[in-house]
């Protein structure tokens, strides 16, 4: 096997350095393109910022590899959810209920305040149903689901892997 003799920390390391790129890219298109993210996409550019300092954190105490790469799993499971739901938004916008009047739920909550302390990394001003962006026919919600499923499938590796 060509990876055979790869060590657990380049694994980590890997996986910490793509999800610090993608949120780099990210921004990129987002400045380039006049890009208004929504609190759904800034909630995945979040979780690919912790997941990618969980890989980090992996790659400095490969000894808790269960621990890191679960917690990496567990996260980009919620990922795929995330871009799945905004995938299911885009597809069938009249059903999308965005912009109500109720009270915003936890990931809105969560959005806006960091928007507040950090506007040009975190702050949301667009809607999630729109597909402003897209490369190959996929939108940046459906790129994001197949990138969170890569990931889920990775950290699956990272936790089976013998090292």
């Amino acid at each position: 096997m060509v990876f055979a003799n790869v060590p657990l920390r380049a694994w980590f390391l890997t996986l910490a350095l793509s999800c610090f790129g993608l949120v780099g890219v990210g921004m990129a298109l987002q400045a380039m393109l006049s890009l208004a993210p929504c609190p759904l996409c800034i909630f995945q550019r979040l979780l690919y910022i912790v997941i990618g300092v969980l890989a980090l954190i992996g790659a400095l105490w490969p000894k808790l590899r269960q621990l890191w790469a679960g917690l990496v799993a567990l996260l980009a499971v919620l990922g795929v959810g995330v871009a799945g739901y905004q995938t299911w938004m885009q597809a069938f916008p009249e059903l999308a209920s965005e912009c109500s009047y109720t009270d915003p739920n936890l990931i809105e909550s969560l959005v806006d305040w960091l928007g507040m302390q950090f506007p040009s990394m975190f702050l949301a001003t667009g809607f999630c149903s729109s597909r402003d962006w897209e490369m190959f026919g996929l939108s940046m919600a459906n790129w994001s689901l197949l990138i969170f499923a890569g990931i889920v499938g990775y950290a699956a590796f990272l936790l089976r892997r013998k090292f």
